[in-house]
C-alpha cells in the first residue's frame, strides 16, 4: 500500500489524475495534457495503470507537474479528472488539501467534500459544441488547462495536430476543449492550482519505449521482427509507423520463436536488427538466444518485464528477469545486459546496445519494464551530431592479409573477422554446433576448450566500454542505497530530498548491469556502514547477485512485486527506517 505521508508540493508543483475506465481516451487526454504542460516550459513526468482489458475496469493516467526536473510519482492528486462514478469515489483519499475534481455533475451523483467541486456538464457541452457526448473527455482537457491557467492555444495546435489525419474530428475536438476551457476560465479558478508563466519550451514529453524506438532507428536498424506482447509491443508498432521513412523492415511473426530466429538471420546477413517481448516471450527465445551465442551473431533483444510467471499481470510493472536474463539458454557463453533508467538514457543506450552487439558478436539484452515503457518524461532533445554507427565489417586489405578466412579465427580480444555471407567472394560458413575456425562441427576437446575461452575473452575487452554506475552522495555517507533500471528516478529523488534533511546517505545505481561492475561494487560498499538494495521483485535479485559476487552482503532490501512501481513516500519512508532517522 502507498504510505499516505505526503511529500509537501509548492504552487509550481502539481499533480493531475485522469481516471476512468479503458475506452474513455485517458492515454489521449493525458498525453496531450503532458505536451501542453511541456512546452508551457514545466518539467513533467507522467505514468500510466491500465488493466488487461480493451474496454471497462478502471484505469489511470497521472501527471506530475514541476518547475525543476521529476522523474517519479507522489502520490497526493491536486486535480482529478473522473470520467465516471468509480474515478471519483476510489480516488477520493489521495486528493490534497487544495484538490479540484472535474467531473460531469449532471452524470455522477456522488457529491466532493473539502475540496472544490470542479462540477461540469461534460457531455451536455460536448454535444453543443462538437455535436456527439464522446468529447466529453476533451472538454474535461480544456478545463483542466483552464484551471491551470495555460494558453488554450497550445491546446488547440496540439488537437489539430493529433487529430490531423481527419478535419471533423480535430475540429470537434477543439471546439469542445475551448467549450471546457471557457467554462473553468468562469465557473472555476482556483488561484493555489494555477501554474504561473514560464517561459515556452520545446522539450520533448516521451515514454521509454519511444526512446528504444528511436534508438534502434539512429544506430542504423534496419529489420524488428517480433510477436506483440505487452509492453514490448508499443516498440514494434512505433517503427512499424516509420517502416517506409527509414526502409526498414517491419515483420509481425506468428511467434516469439519466429521472431528471435528471423532476427539472427536478418543479422548474420549484415543487416541490424533488433528483436523485443516480454518474459514470456522471451522464455520462448532462449534456444535461439544460445545459437547467436555460438554462432557469434550480433543480436539487440528488448525484454519488457511484467509480473509473472506464466501470463502474470500483462499490464504491470517488475524487475523480475534480473537472474533469467543473466543465465538464460543452455551452456555458458557472454552476453552483455543493459538497463536503461530514462527515456534519455533508454535512446542513448539502445545505440550503444547495437554498437557492442556488433563490435563484440554477442547478444544484448536491453532489460526494461512496463513502467519505463510507458511512463512519460520531459526530455531535452537528443543529440544526434555525435552518433557514428561503426559496422566493424573488416576492410578487403584485412582480410587479404588474414587468408584464407576463417569466421571464427583466434584472436587476442576474442573477436574474430566477420563479413555477411558471400561478401567479397569469400566462404562463410557457421553451425549451431561447436566448431573450428573455419566454421565446421567438430568434437575436438582442445578446439572446444579453445572455442569457450575465445568467446568469453570477449568480456575482458566488453568491460573497459562499460560505464560505471551513477551516483549521488558522499562517499562518507553511512548508508548506501543500490538500484537498478527503471528505479532511478524514485531513488535519485528521494536520496537528495533525504540529503538536504541531513540524513547521511548515498545512491547508486546500475544501468550497465553485465559484465558486473564487480570493483566499482566493492570499493563503494566497503565505505560505509549499511548497504540496501531497492528493486520490484520479491526475492530482490539484485542483491543476490552483488553478494555472489562481491562476498559483501547488503544489510536491507526494499522491495515491491505487486505489479506497481514505487512512490516516492513510501522509498522516503522505508530509507528513513534503514537510516534510523
Amino acid at each position: 500500500m502507498v504510505d499516505k505521508q505526503k511529500v509537501e508540493l509548492t504552487n509550481k508543483e502539481l499533480n493531475i489524475k485522469i481516471a476512468g475506465a479503458a475506452g474513455q481516451g485517458m492515454q489521449t487526454l493525458g498525453f496531450i495534457l503532458g505536451k501542453v504542460v511541456t512546452r508551457s516550459g514545466y518539467h513533467v513526468f507522467a505514468i500510466q495503470d491500465n488493466e488487461s482489458r480493451i474496454r471497462g475496469g478502471h484505469n489511470f493516467f497521472q501527471l506530475r507537474i514541476s518547475d525543476k526536473p521529476v522523474f517519479s510519482m507522489t502520490s497526493s492528486v491536486d486535480i482529478l479528472i473522473a470520467l465516471n462514478e468509480d474515478a471519483f469515489t476510489i480516488h477520493q483519499e489521495e486528493l490534497s488539501e487544495r484538490a479540484a475534481i472535474i467531473f460531469d455533475d449532471e452524470k455522477i451523483k456522488a457529491k466532493p467534500t473539502k475540496i472544490h467541486s470542479g462540477g461540469i456538464p461534460l457531455e451536455h457541452i460536448a454535444l453543443d459544441k462538437g455535436g456527439d457526448i464522446i468529447y466529453s473527455n476533451t472538454v474535461a482537457l480544456g478545463a483542466a488547462v483552464g484551471i491551470l491557467k495555460l494558453d488554450c492555444a497550445s491546446l488547440d495546435a496540439l488537437l489539430r495536430d493529433f487529430f490531423s489525419h481527419k478535419k471533423e474530428l480535430a475540429e470537434a475536438n477543439s471546439h469542445a476543449a475551448r467549450a471546457g476551457y471557457d467554462y473553468a476560465l468562469q465557473h472555476l479558478q482556483y488561484k493555489s492550482l494555477i501554474l504561473p508563466p514560464r517561459n515556452p519550451s520545446q522539450k520533448m514529453f516521451i515514454n521509454g519505449h519511444e526512446a528504444i524506438a528511436l534508438g534502434a532507428l539512429a544506430a542504423g536498424c534496419q529489420f524488428i521482427s517480433a510477436y506483440p506482447m505487452s509492453p514490448a509491443t508499443s516498440i514494434l508498432t512505433y517503427l512499424a509507423g516509420k517502416a517506409d521513412e527509414f526502409n526498414m523492415v517491419v515483420e509481425q511473426a506468428e511467434d516469439e520463436i519466429s521472431a528471435i530466429n528471423m532476427t539472427i538471420g536478418a543479422s548474420f546477413s549484415g543487416v541490424r536488427a533488433m528483436t523485443a517481448t516480454s518474459g514470456g516471450g522471451f522464455s520462448l527465445m532462449v534456444e535461439s538466444l544460445g545459437l547467436a551465442g555460438i554462432s557469434e551473431t550480433p543480436l539487440v533483444v528488448v525484454n519488457a518485464q511484467r509480473p509473472g510467471p506464466a501470463t502474470g499481470l500483462p499490464t504491470r510493472t517488475e524487475q523480475g528477469d534480473l537472474r533469467f536474463a543473466l543465465h538464460t539458454s543452455q551452456g555458458e557463453f557472454p552476453r552483455i545486459i543493459l538497463a536503461p533508467a530514462t527515456a534519455r538514457e533508454a535512446f542513448y543506450l539502445t545505440i550503444k546496445a547495437f554498437h557492442l552487439a556488433d563490435k563484440y558478436q554477442v547478444p544484448v539484452i536491453i532489460l526494461t519494464d512496463q513502467y519505463l515503457a510507458d511512463s512519460f518524461y520531459t526530455e531535452e532533445r537528443f543529440d544526434l551530431s555525435q552518433i557514428k554507427v561503426n559496422r566493424f565489417f573488416p576492410s578487403k586489405k584485412e582480410l587479404n592479409d588474414q587468408k584464407p578466412y576463417l569466421r571464427y579465427r583466434f584472436t587476442d580480444t576474442g573477436v574474430s573477422p566477420r563479413i555477411p555471407p558471400s561478401w567479397e567472394e569469400m566462404e562463410t560458413i557457421a553451425d549451431s554446433h561447436e566448431h573450428g575456425e573455419d566454421g565446421h562441427i567438430t568434437e575436438d576437446a582442445l578446439i572446444r576448450s579453445k572455442m569457450v575461452e575465445k568467446r568469453f575473452k570477449k568480456l575482458e575487452e566488453i568491460s573497459k566500454e562499460m560505464s560505471p554506475p551513477l551516483s549521488i552522495g558522499s562517499d562518507k555517507a553511512d548508508l548506501l542505497v543500490i538500484g537498478w533500471g527503471s528505479i532511478y528516478g524514485i531513488l535519485k529523488e528521494a536520496t537528495e530530498y533525504l540529503i538536504n534533511e541531513g540524513i547521511s546517505i548515498k545512491m547508486i545505481h546500475l544501468q550497465e548491469i553485465w559484465p558486473f561492475p564487480k570493483k566499482h561494487l566493492i570499493a563503494q560498499i566497503n565505505k560505509v556502514k549499511k548497504c540496501v538494495v531497492i528493486e520490484n521483485n520479491y526475492t530482490s535479485q539484485l542483491a543476490g547477485i552483488i553478494q555472489e559476487h562481491t562476498c559483501r552482503k547488503p544489510g536491507g532490501r526494499i522491495v515491491r512485486y505487486d505489479g506497481r512501481p514505487f512512490f516516492l513516500e513510501e522509498v522516503l519512508k522505508a530509507l528513513k527506517k534503514e537510516a534510523g532517522a
